[in-house]
């Protein structure tokens, strides 16, 4: 018998599935923490969907005790956006990676994220593509030795942020897998947020990309190179908390906190900022070496959801002219007649 969603524990959403990542891998965090957020939502099994695409991050939908669709490289968000349309009372997850969402799926991604369908996009980067043995990804660094380029990637990497944030994402998060009650937070905002959220998870892979995100998870460097973004907290980093960032024209440039007058120049984090600039301004800090990369909620802001917009069109179609006739619709003039 099925637990009340009330009572759910994190054990109710595991499967018994043999979960086939490799030993070390970052995935099994995040499992983790979506089983322990779900397990909080008091939302039904049989209301939750997770949707996914091809590569390692896809197979989540087979360890999480909740419906799932695996699907083909890259459809995962609009085989989501069909699901929410469809049904807009359940709770779409979407499980996908650098590879899966960025190249082939790309198009598909930025079209939920504009149209702002109530689908949550989960993104595991970890700049390689790693169920096809490790080449290069959309997000593999300058530089980065793979089996598709051995003497290091000359492709720019996409920032994923900055793309959600470009295509019109009213929530975007980023956490990372070594980070569980900060990835667990950030999940629980991003099953709270009205419409589509767009959470990057920064995520080790052991065998072909280990030590990727070191310089923010080794307990001596995170404190320089990492930003723990809060809304309305100063923006401020630094072992001893000493630095803080603040803008120099349209760009950020960090400065020593030390009781002066720069401290009065220090940003407040504002996530519900009405445009994407700053965001968009912090989604591009990842790519100066001399600045830190943020993590935490980037933008939450609310505009209405395509799934409710679609609804209210279609009652006001059907006020206006009635139910439709679909056998009338198929014998319209627009058809074709198949003769021998």
């Amino acid at each position: 018998m099925n637990a009340p969603a009330s009572s759910y524990k994190k054990e109710d959403f595991e499967t018994d599935q043999d979960v086939r990542w490799c030993p070390g891998c970052g995935d099994f965090a995040i499992l983790s923490a979506l089983q322990s957020v779900f397990a909080d939502l008091g939302v039904p099994r049989e209301k939750l969907v997770i949707v996914s695409g091809i590569g390692c991050s896809s197979r989540l939908p087979y360890y999480v005790n909740t419906y799932g669709f695996h699907g083909i490289h890259g459809r995962a968000p609009a085989i989501a956006t069909g699901v929410k349309l469809a049904n807009p009372d359940l709770e779409v997850w979407i499980a996908t990676g650098d590879g899966d969402a960025l190249a082939i799926g790309g198009n598909h991604l930025i079209h939920a994220l504009r149209r702002n369908i109530g689908v949550k996009i989960l993104l595991f980067n970890n700049r390689v593509y790693s169920l096809t043995k490790g080449q290069s990804s959309p997000t593999s660094e300058l530089g980065q030795k793979t089996k598709s380029a051995p003497y290091g990637s000359i492709d720019p990497p996409f920032n994923a942020l900055a793309l959600a944030l470009g295509a019109g994402a009213t929530f975007v998060a980023r956490s990372i897998d070594a980070f569980l009650p900060h990835l667990k937070s950030t999940l629980r905002r991003a099953a709270a947020h009205k419409g589509a959220a767009f959470v990057e998870i920064l995520q080790n892979c052991l065998v072909f990309n280990d030590g990727a995100f070191g310089r923010l998870t080794d307990k001596n460097a995170r404190g320089e190179n990492l930003l723990v973004l809060e809304d309305g907290q100063p923006l401020v980093f630094g072992r001893r908390h000493d630095k803080g960032l603040r803008l120099n024209g349209l760009d950020f440039e960090a400065v020593v906190m030390d009781g002066g007058s720069a401290d009065h120049d220090v940003l407040i984090h504002d996530e519900r900022r009405s445009g994407e600039g700053y965001a968009y301004l912090l989604a591009r800090m990842s790519d100066h070496a001399d600045l830190p990369t943020p993590i935490g909620v980037f933008r939450d802001v609310q505009r209405p959801c395509y799934e409710d917009s679609v609804r209210a069109q279609i009652r006001e179609i059907t006020k206006e002219q009635g139910a439709g006739d679909l056998e009338k619709l198929l014998r319209a003039g627009s058809s074709w007649e198949v003769r021998e």
